[in-house]
């Protein structure tokens, strides 16, 4: 499933008034956990909120919190990785609109759960973030993430370009 933003949330006010906050498919809470991510740089506090909703009954553990901080810590050219339009070779410059290709796992669900697969620009094999299911609401939450390991750095970061 192709999903486009024109316009990425910088709070969770901007979240929940995006279409995809619905939450309705579990394509729509994968691709907005990097649009989320986007603003980890600029206010970690308001990143911080928009994963609590994104996680829902699951909520966000010091620990995620620290291993955001150590993935992030050398910027955020993974995150942007996923966008389209981005590759080393631009710096990881996302095309307007903002449009995050998913693709669903094998096993389509099982036990309530889903794996979602978001592939990088700077990488040769896809990543996975793991969604639940909330019958009572029909809404898909985040409950693991795989997609902040390291890729290939952008060219201009690059020593042996």
């Amino acid at each position: 499933m192709i999903i486009e933003f024109d316009k990425l949330p910088e709070n969770l006010n901007e979240l929940r008034a995006m279409p995809q906050a619905s939450l309705s498919e579990p394509e729509f809470a994968a691709a907005l956990f990097p649009a989320v991510m986007m603003h980890y740089s600029v206010n970690k506090e308001e990143t911080y909120e928009m994963l609590e909703f994104l996680k829902g009954p699951y909520g966000l553990s010091t620990y995620e919190k620290q291993f955001l901080a150590d993935r992030m810590a050398d910027g955020d050219h993974v995150v942007r990785s996923f966008f389209s339009g981005t590759s080393p070779e631009n710096d990881y410059k996302p095309s307007m609109p903002y449009t995050i290709v998913t693709e669903r796992g094998f096993e389509e669900e099982t036990d309530g759960r889903m794996k979602i697969f978001l592939t990088p620009s700077g990488a040769d094999s896809k990543r996975h973030i793991m969604l639940r299911h909330k019958v009572s609401t029909n809404q898909w939450f985040i409950e693991d993430q795989m997609i902040l390991s390291m890729i290939r750095p952008p060219k201009s970061q690059d020593p042996w370009a």
